[in-house]
C-alpha cells in the first residue's frame, strides 16, 4: 500500500494539474456516482490526508479516493494517449484545457460535502506530513495503549497518519527497537516519532524511497530483506507477520541491533523468510 509520502506527493502533481483550472470533462466511473458530472466546475485544490486524497471543488464538494493497494492516478498533457491501463479500470477521469487527470483502479471512490470531511479523515490521527502536524497529540494516542506493541501503533492511522509498513521497519531499525516491544517500554518514543516524520519528510519530493541515505549502500536496511545480512551488523534480517487477527501486517528487523523485548510474546509465530 502506498505510504504517506507517496500520497502526498501523487496529490501535488494532480494539484498543479487541476487546481484553479475549469474541467472540460469529468466522469467518475463508479456506481454511486454514474450521474455525477462536475465539466464547468473549477477544482480548488488536491491535498492528501495521511493515505487518503481529497480533491476540493468550488462549488462545495469534495472527490475522496483512496489507493489501499492497486490504486494509481496519472496525469497527461491533454489530448495524450493515456498509458496507465486499460479502459475498464478507470474510475476517475478529470479533464481540463491543459491536463487530464486519470484515476485507475481506485478502491474509494466518494463525494462528501467540503465542510464534511470529517465523515471519511476526522477518524485519522495528526498527519505527518500535514501543516497541522501536532506531535504531542500523536504520541499521546499512541501511549494512551502502554501495552500494545510499538509495531501496531505505528501502523495505526487512529494515532498518527501516513505511516505504512515499509517506514515502520525502517524507523525501527534506525533506533534499534524490535517491533514487539510494548509501547511503555520504548526509552526514546518522541525520537521514533521524530524519526518517522524525518524519513517521510526527506521522501515526500521524490518516487524514491530510500532511508539508507545512500542508494550504493541500498535503499532500505532491513524493508523487504528476510534473510540478507544487515548492512551495520551482518546478523540476517528476519521477518514474521504479526497484529490483530485478520490485519496481520508484515515486520522487519535485525535481530542484533534490535532485540527482542524482555518478557513474554502475545501470539508469537515463527519468523518466516
Amino acid at each position: 500500500m502506498p505510504e504517506g509520502d507517496t500520497v502526498w506527493l501523487a496529490c501535488r502533481q494532480l494539484n498543479a494539474a487541476l487546481a484553479g483550472r475549469v474541467l472540460t470533462r469529468c466522469e467518475l466511473r463508479v456506481p454511486q456516482l454514474a450521474t455525477t458530472d462536475f465539466t464547468g466546475v473549477e477544482v480548488r485544490e488536491v491535498v492528501s490526508r495521511g493515505k487518503h486524497q481529497l480533491t476540493r471543488f468550488a462549488n462545495g464538494w469534495t472527490l475522496h479516493t483512496h489507493l489501499r493497494m492497486d490504486g494509481g492516478w496519472r496525469v497527461y498533457p491533454t489530448g495524450r494517449k493515456w498509458t496507465g491501463g486499460p479502459a475498464w479500470q478507470i474510475r476517475v477521469l478529470m479533464v481540463n484545457a491543459e491536463a487530464a487527470a486519470v484515476g485507475y483502479r481506485l478502491p474509494v471512490t466518494e463525494m462528501v460535502r467540503t465542510d464534511a470531511e470529517d465523515s471519511v479523515v476526522g477518524h485519522i490521527g495528526p498527519d505527518l506530513l500535514g501543516p497541522d502536524w501536532d506531535a504531542d497529540e500523536a504520541l499521546r494516542r499512541i501511549r494512551a495503549d502502554p501495552e500494545r506493541s510499538v509495531g501496531e501503533a505505528l501502523l495505526d492511522q487512529r494515532n498518527l497518519a501516513g505511516i505504512g509498513t515499509l517506514y515502520r521497519a525502517e524507523t525501527l531499525f534506525l533506533q534499534g527497537v524490535h517491533p514487539r516491544t510494548p509501547v511503555g517500554q520504548v526509552k526514546d518514543l518522541p525520537r521514533v516519532v521524530a524519526r518517522a516524520k524525518m524519513l517521510l519528510e526527506a521522501n515526500k519530493n521524490t518516487h524514491d524511497q530510500i532511508t539508507t541515505g545512500n542508494r550504493r549502500l541500498g535503499s532500505h536496511w532491513v524493508f523487504e530483506r528476510p534473510g540478507q545480512d544487515c548492512r551495520r551488523c551482518g546478523t540476517r534480517i528476519e521477518t514474521e507477520e504479526f497484529g490483530p487477527a485478520g490485519v496481520e501486517r508484515r515486520s522487519y528487523w535485525c535481530p542484533h541491533c534490535q532485540p527482542e523485548p524482555d518478557g513474554p510474546r502475545s501470539a508469537r509465530t515463527r519468523p518466516a523468510l
